[in-house]
């Protein structure tokens, strides 16, 4: 299984903590999240979550990204789902991210430069799910984004989040597939079982 790990430093640690960086694994659930730079709300027009949805399923496709859910918000967005080649997740999010960026500035009155991109490069945060708990809890989160946000009160009338898997079907796949990174402690899960 092909696996690899990327940032923008060569150097893990800084002050402490550990350096964002993405993962490129192979056979894998992610769930992927990004905002719009400081926040700002580049969605709030119908045509601007068209064209998010449009380049999301084209470039999903492209990649063979299956996407069992997602939702966009006024700001940001969360999908999660199967990617079999890791290598894929770069050029995906690359294509992803610079076609949204251009055509959505296009529908903006003054363009917000950059779109996505923070400070330490972070344009967007990858997560490999370790097991069916974990991904239970972030298919929940990603369905509820609406609701939370009192948007709605029930996730159905929300058009802006779409369910293409049923999330127990998605994780018995996932387990035929040994497709959750469960091979790597999650320091979260850890500390839980330490107190």
């Amino acid at each position: 299984m092909a696996f690899r790990k990327y940032s923008h430093s060569g150097v893990e640690f800084w002050d402490g903590q550990h350096r964002f960086e993405h993962w490129y694994r192979d056979n894998t659930i992610y769930f992927i999240t990004s905002r719009v730079r400081d926040g700002f709300n580049a969605f709030p027009s119908d045509r601007a979550k068209e064209i998010f949805f449009d380049r999301f399923d084209y470039y999903t496709k492209k990649y063979e990204f299956v996407s069992w859910i997602e939702t966009l918000m006024i700001n940001h967005y969360h999908f999660l789902g199967y990617l079999k080649h890791g290598e894929n997740l770069g050029p995906l999010m690359q294509h992803l991210h610079g076609s949204v960026a251009k055509l959505v500035n296009d529908t903006l009155p003054t363009r917000h430069l950059p779109f996505w991109r923070t400070r330490g490069n972070k344009d967007y945060f990858d997560g490999c799910l370790r097991d069916p708990l974990q991904c239970r809890r972030a298919f929940r989160y990603t369905k509820l984004q609406a609701v939370r946000a009192g948007i709605v009160r029930d996730h159905r009338t929300y058009p802006h989040t779409r369910i293409h898997v049923d999330c127990e079907r998605g994780i018995a796949r996932a387990l035929e597939l040994k497709a959750f990174l469960q091979e790597v402690p999650y320091h979260r899960y850890d500390r839980r079982a330490a107190r």
